[in-house]
């Protein structure tokens, strides 16, 4: 069998890639990995590589963590590369998963399920692909495979094909692709190469959401980002990594200043009977969430973060899965008898285990995310609108002077704001927040505190090493939902109410540990009291998912948004940041198309 590299080479890699900002390629049917292993370790060992490597891999087969150690096996130059790619090998049920590697700059998007469907759908362009020809179905399905393949490539793309029979090898000219004239046809069931070079003028293909004409650009250039909350240094962290020079404008005078500066909150999958648009929008996010945390704050686990696994359950509307066995156990699955014992919660009730969930402290990790190389941090800065000069965005104060350099790209991520500085109609709802937080140290004797978060109506934190503990665990709930309220500082009479309905949610999540803190939550607020709030504004669209995209593409070019995450900006706010950046440059999905299209704002009633 020939190594893996063989297409590699087949393709003029690696020194097709040399120079370029970033290189896609598509695989289809390589079994276990290899291509996509052998391409990622000629990426580490190429000194010209491209700073963004991206491969698709499309198979109707789901990766298994145990094949691709085994078919490495003889490859010793793969084995490191390979254990790093089963590690992340978890939960991959049909559909779009992208697995992000060397911090980022390598990324692996599979798409899981049949072929034909899936490139049709997702359109992922293409510099390079690797063909196995074994995996193409006979008969008309092998043409309309390599048809969706041709509407993936550019003129000029090349095609390395192994183990090509010799009635698919005569639909490559047919969908477009010339055989190498010094490589002739292949051997029944060989190997073969070709170039998209079709004689007639290839119609674009249609991605599922438009790319931005500032794909086109040589080279990523300057990018004024406002707001420096989870959003906004979410999208700076996503295009800096791609060579972006970013500068973050926020009113405050430090990142984390708003709704993203809570002590501590959770990120979780949702769950349905029907696996529905939130759910899977909702697994993408954590994936993101939890790649990016162990990135960049992979020595501060335990203190920044944690993944604890969440349990869920709420009184009202019990959790139902969608699965009741395969990959999704990964995610959620109905908790033990145990786990409801170590939450202080009875046999019976109804709660399911999110294994992949837990908690972050957001200001730690907005912080990191601005440490990425090429982000500029100005605090202090209030954007009062945004106006365009030429082919550049300016923002101005409210006395109308400049209050950074003028950039062809600017992302609104002001959250509440978001309207009034990008002087567009989004159609944002105001949704006022409050949370409880102490100190366990100051909480009754033997209060039964469960292990790790608990959600359902509300959450709750326990056991996170919060600054203002001074040393000592600390706990966070809530958070009420106060929607149109954008009134901040809260009243007296607001705060007490809030205290109020977090207990009452206490009481609903954990009953025992309610009834031990109801004499703290009735202690006279202030700022020794056992009971502390806390209370931040943020903002939600009609349909509650984030609105991320061009605010509009014709009239206003170079204006962007990524705002509206509502309760879910641990969870959903990196995903989206790579949503806007793959979008911008032209990159394969990160997510399946209907999931990209739900949050774009195409989507909105004032976009055409």
């Amino acid at each position: 069998m020939a190594p893996p590299s063989s297409l590699l080479t087949g393709c003029d890699l690696p020194a097709a890639w040399s120079g370029r900002a970033q290189w896609r390629v598509l695989t289809l049917g390589c079994p276990a990995g290899l291509a996509f292993l052998a391409t990622w370790a000629a990426w580490c060992a190429d000194p010209q590589r491209p700073r963004l490597l991206h491969v698709v891999a499309c198979d109707p087969c789901l990766l298994d963590a145990g094949e691709i150690l085994r078919a490495a096996h003889p490859y010793p130059e793969l084995q490191p590369f390979a254990q790093k790619l089963a590690e992340q090998c978890w939960g991959l049920l049909p559909g779009v998963h992208r697995l992000a590697f060397e911090g980022g700059h390598v990324l692996l998007t599979l798409l899981v399920g049949e072929p034909q469907a899936l490139l049709r759908q997702q359109q992922p362009l293409a510099d390079s692909v690797y063909l196995n020809g074994a995996a193409l179905a006979h008969g008309p399905g092998a043409l309309h495979t390599l048809k969706a393949v041709a509407r993936c490539c550019r003129r000029g793309t090349r095609l390395a094909a192994r183990s090509m029979p010799p009635e698919v090898q005569g639909l490559l000219a047919t969908t477009g692709f010339a055989l190498h004239a010094k490589h002739g046809p292949a051997a029944p069931g060989g190997d073969l190469l070709a170039t998209f070079d079709p004689p007639w003028q290839p119609r674009p293909g249609r991605p599922p959401l438009a790319h931005a004409a500032l794909a086109d650009r040589a080279e990523p250039g300057h990018c004024l980002v406002i707001g420096a909350g989870l959003a906004g240094s979410a999208v700076a962290a996503s295009l800096a990594s791609r060579g972006w020079r970013v500068t973050v404008l926020d009113a405050a005078a430090g990142p984390a200043a708003g709704a993203s500066g809570l002590p501590a909150g959770v990120f979780a999958s949702h769950v349905s009977p029907d696996d529905s648009l939130l759910s899977r929008l909702s697994r993408a996010g954590v994936r993101t969430t939890l790649q990016t945390l162990a990135h960049l704050l992979p020595d501060t686990q335990g203190t920044d973060w944690q993944e604890t696994g969440v349990l869920e359950h709420d009184a009202e509307a019990p959790p139902r899965l969608a699965w009741s066995d395969g990959p999704g156990l990964d995610w959620s699955r109905p908790a033990t008898a145990q786990q409801l014992a170590q939450s202080h919660l009875p046999p019976a009730t109804p709660a399911c285990w999110h294994a992949r969930g837990g908690w972050v402290r957001p200001a730690q990790l907005i912080g990191a995310l601005l440490a990425t190389p090429g982000i500029t941090w100005r605090g202090q800065a209030r954007v009062a609108r945004l106006v365009r000069r030429g082919s550049q965005w300016l923002a101005l104060d409210e006395a109308d002077a400049p209050l950074a350099e003028a950039a062809p790209l600017a992302v609104v991520c002001a959250g509440p704001a978001s309207a009034l500085v990008s002087g567009t109609p989004l159609p944002l709802q105001l949704l006022r927040g409050q949370i409880a937080w102490g100190v366990q140290a100051q909480a009754p004797g033997g209060a039964p505190w469960p292990p790790q978060p608990v959600n359902g109506h509300g959450n709750l934190v326990p056991q996170v090493p919060l600054a203002a503990a001074q040393g000592a665990p600390g706990w966070v709930l809530g958070s009420t939902f106060e929607r149109g309220c954008g009134e901040l500082p809260v009243s007296a009479a607001d705060a007490l109410a809030g205290r109020a309905e977090n207990l009452a949610k206490l009481q609903v999540l954990q009953p025992a540990l309610a009834e031990a803190l109801a004499p703290a939550f009735a202690q006279p607020p202030g700022p020794a009291a056992a009971v502390r709030t806390w209370a931040a504004v943020r903002c939600a669209a009609p349909d509650r998912l984030p609105i991320v995209g061009p605010l509009d593409a014709q009239a206003l070019p170079g204006l962007w948004a990524s705002t509206a995450m509502g309760a879910r900006g641990l969870t959903l706010a990196l995903l989206c940041g790579e949503l806007l950046a793959a979008r911008l440059q032209g990159e394969p999905l990160p997510l399946e198309a209907r999931l990209a299209q739900a949050l774009g704002t195409e989507r909105l009633p004032t976009q055409h």
